[in-house]
């Protein structure tokens, strides 16, 4: 029996060992589980390096059709060990990626796969990166569908619609590899001399956040591991949109009660829609820098609204902590206030580093600190099937980019933006029998100009300018001519008697001017990416850029020579329609008082042209709203409309009402409204419901869009309230001579008010309910009275 029982056992001791799986790698296991035990197993400098997010542009090398790693990635993850990249495919004129330089979808998808390879199949873990890119108007990347930016989204007034473009632009993204997707803007552009104007909501918290909660459904719908969902991170948290004097990333000021009231609830909405990642923003507040606000980043963000996500910087505002608000002594001291604030993941990673290892060693960082936020990343990677599943089919990415159903979207969304400003006497629709047009104007037929900045570059025919769309849309038989006159600022060359020549000859000269966000070759940009504007070299051409990142301005005036074009056109006795592309409020004064017609496009994508001409030529009835105020002056800034109490009074050069009002635009159709009806509150447990109705009638021969807006006034309250406050809207479609009852239910959260304890409560007493067409266009109002006072919570 001994001779058996020695072969067994020696049988035995040769057999290898079957290696245990790693719990993290477990697809089965809990989420919590995995992240746990990959903490366990990780170095600290494994830790740091999952923190730092790289500009991802350098981060692979294209040789022809072939694409793989560059020298850079593959000693930035065996060194520093770095878990996620940002803008990998980005191509612009920062990056200096262009269309021959940079990627189409498939070699994207290819590269992201590569980036994804090295690093699951040459590290000690296998820990897949997070890929960002920027996606606030189409995924900013080679051969993506361009839709209008943020302020048009914003002024279409419909959130199902932008929550139907943001899935579309989610898709497009993470066909390529990405999994983030910055975007929306959330901040209240409250000042228009600030660049970015183009790039938010407008000016009002609650039409902000609708738009917000609409990109994060969009973006993130309800399974992350689809393969056609993004992360959706929500900029600049806070208050970025009101810097003194318009300086972009400059100071703000403003006091709690406002920040609570007006500025954080877009964030909150966003955030209660599951809004998974926040980008905190440059500037301080109350003194103290928001990218190591630890009031902001976790006391607000996560006890308060339950924020489940990761907090990732703006790019290099970690650093700044020192360098630019002057805080931190050293780039240890700066990384410790920035990470214990919680502050997750750094931007550039330049950051988070050599000196948030001088940081941990100083004792400044603890180790539970560092593994909370390592664990917020890891988590995500977790949740989205990243260990799974880190890499995506290359010979599908190209078919599901900038599909003919996403380029019928993105012309939709940019009709739906389009804001009839102004209309005197029927100027508008243009008959198609029209035999002579005049097509003039420095973006009439510049492609860039009309798309916005954080775009892409575009072939020529990815994009429609105003003057191919009105040449599709006329009878074969008709001339158009085409004098670009003047370009946006340079004023050293231009045409207006070539102008002027063909406006005579026409029967009417549609004039395309505006501003421009187009970035150039020649422009110098900054480390964040933001442009650097420089003077004007004497007898050289400038760029028309004038708004876009950096881009901030002292006036509003139209640039260059553009206002005397038009009026040089005007002058000849042709009528006029002026079309309006750019990114931020301008003056609009002496148009208003001399054009029939004035339409505001905004920046409409690469679908632009297509929108504009349905408007001109009444193929499409125009009904946005602006979604911003248009000053006469900016000696009236700032000029919202949800200013507090007391009434503005007059100037002595003009009054102090905006030219355009917040909610105003007009249509091919007419409505009337009647029959307002606000049920008594009904109170019960500390819950208050107001049913109000009214009935919109189109009067018109015409189908059409109205958007019906409904405003509140608290008439007396504890603290100063707006004289009126957007609460409810929607954007409805009657066909002529159709009439329909509207409905919306105000409830506590659009009744409450901080009180003077920082309560938020709900006051007994009167309350106003107006219901119009745009916050001056008021067509009905009435009363209605809470009985009891609700407290709801304290300050959050």
């Amino acid at each position: 029996m001994l001779k058996p029982i020695l072969f067994s056992l020696s049988l035995f001791s040769v057999v290898p060992a079957v290696a245990q799986k790693p719990l993290y790698k477990d697809r089965n296991a809990a989420t919590e589980a995995r992240v746990k035990d990959l903490l366990g197993r990780m170095t600290v400098e494994e830790k740091v390096g999952q923190l730092g997010t790289l500009l991802g542009w350098e981060m692979y090398e294209k040789n022809g059709q072939r694409v793989g790693t560059s020298a850079a990635y593959r000693k930035a993850i065996d060194e520093r060990h770095i878990g996620a990249l940002w803008a990998t495919l980005r191509a612009d004129p920062w990056t200096q990626k262009t269309l021959k330089t940079g990627l189409n979808p498939t070699l994207a998808a290819e590269a992201t796969n590569a980036l994804q390879k090295y690093t699951v199949e040459r590290t000690r873990l296998g820990i897949p990166l997070l890929l960002a890119e920027e996606c606030p108007h189409g995924h900013m990347a080679i051969g993506t569908t361009v839709f209008p930016t943020s302020i048009g989204q914003s002024s279409t007034w419909n959130p199902a619609l932008i929550r139907q473009m943001a899935a579309a632009i989610a898709t497009e993204a993470r066909a390529q590899g990405a999994h983030i997707g910055y975007g929306p803007v959330l901040d209240l552009a409250r000042e228009p001399r600030w660049s970015r104007v183009e790039e938010t909501y407008g000016e009002d918290p609650v039409l902000n956040g609708q738009m917000g909660v609409a990109m994060v459904q969009g973006f993130q719908g309800d399974n992350l591991k689809s393969g056609a969902n993004i992360v959706s991170t929500l900029k600049h948290f806070t208050a970025y949109g009101v810097p003194e004097g318009g300086h972009n990333g400059g100071s703000i000021s403003t006091g709690q009660r406002e920040l609570y009231q007006s500025f954080l609830p877009p964030f909150r909405a966003a955030v209660g829609a599951g809004a998974l990642s926040v980008m905190a923003a440059y500037n301080s507040i109350d003194g103290v820098p928001c990218s190591a606000n630890e009031w902001l980043l976790t006391d607000l963000l996560r006890h308060r609204w339950g924020f489940q996500g990761f907090v990732v910087s703006d790019l290099n505002s970690v650093i700044g902590v020192m360098g630019n608000h002057h805080v931190a002594a050293t780039p240890a001291e700066a990384m410790a206030m920035a990470l214990n604030a919680g502050l997750d993941s750094d931007l550039s990673s330049y950051g988070y580093d050599k000196a948030l290892h001088a940081a941990i060693d100083q004792k400044l960082v603890s180790a539970e600190v560092l593994d909370r936020a390592v664990s917020r990343v890891l988590r995500l990677k977790f949740d989205m099937g990243l260990f799974e599943n880190p890499y995506v089919d290359a010979k599908k990415a190209g078919r599901q980019v900038k599909t003919p159903a996403h380029v019928a979207l993105a012309r939709q969304v940019a009709r739906e933006s389009i804001v009839l400003l102004k209309n005197e006497q029927n100027a508008l629709p243009l008959s198609k029998t029209l035999q002579r047009i005049a097509v003039i104007g420095p973006n009439a037929d510049n492609m860039y100009n009309q798309l916005g900045d954080y775009t892409a570059p575009q072939p020529d025919e990815n994009v429609v300018t105003v003057l191919e769309g009105i040449r599709a849309k006329v009878a074969k038989g008709t001339q158009v001519t085409y004098v670009q006159g003047c370009a946006i600022r340079d004023t050293t060359t231009a045409d207006i008697a070539a102008a002027v020549a063909a406006a005579k000859q026409a029967q009417v000269a549609v004039v395309v001017l505006g501003g421009s966000s187009a970035r150039d070759f020649k422009t110098e940009y900054q480390s964040t990416g933001a442009a650097t504007v420089t003077a004007a070299k004497s007898n050289q051409p400038i760029s028309d850029m004038e708004s876009g990142e950096g881009y901030d301005r002292a006036t509003l005036d139209l640039l260059g020579k553009q206002l005397q074009l038009v009026q040089a056109v005007a002058a000849t006795g042709t009528p006029v329609v002026v079309v309006l592309i750019k990114g931020r409020p301008l003056n609009l004064n002496w148009l208003a008082a001399h054009v029939p017609a004035m339409v505001d496009a905004w920046y409409p994508g690469q679908e632009g042209g297509n929108a504009v001409a349905d408007v001109l030529f009444g193929d499409y009835n125009p009904a946005g709203r602006l979604p911003i105020s248009v000053p006469k002056s900016v000696g009236q800034l700032p000029v919202y409309y949800n200013f507090k109490s007391p009434a503005k009074h007059d100037y002595v050069e003009m009054d102090a009402k905006p030219l355009y009002s917040f909610g105003h635009g007009l249509s091919y159709s007419t409505f009337a409204y009647s029959g307002l009806q606000v049920a008594s509150p009904a109170e019960s447990n500390g819950a208050v419901r107001v049913q109000v109705r009214c009935t919109v009638k189109n009067t018109s021969t015409r189908p059409g869009d109205e958007v019906v807006q409904l405003y509140l006034n608290d008439k007396v309250s504890s603290t100063v309230t707006p004289a009126k406050q957007l609460k409810k809207f929607q954007r409805i479609t009657l066909k002529a001579g159709e009439q329909r009852e509207v409905t919306f239910e105000l409830t506590a959260e659009d009744l409450k008010l901080l009180n003077p304890k920082m309560e938020w409560v709900v006051e007994p007493g009167a309350f106003t309910v107006m219901v119009g067409a745009s916050s001056e266009d008021i067509r009905l109002k009435a009363d209605f009275e809470v009985k009891q006072p609700i407290r709801l919570s304290a300050a959050q």
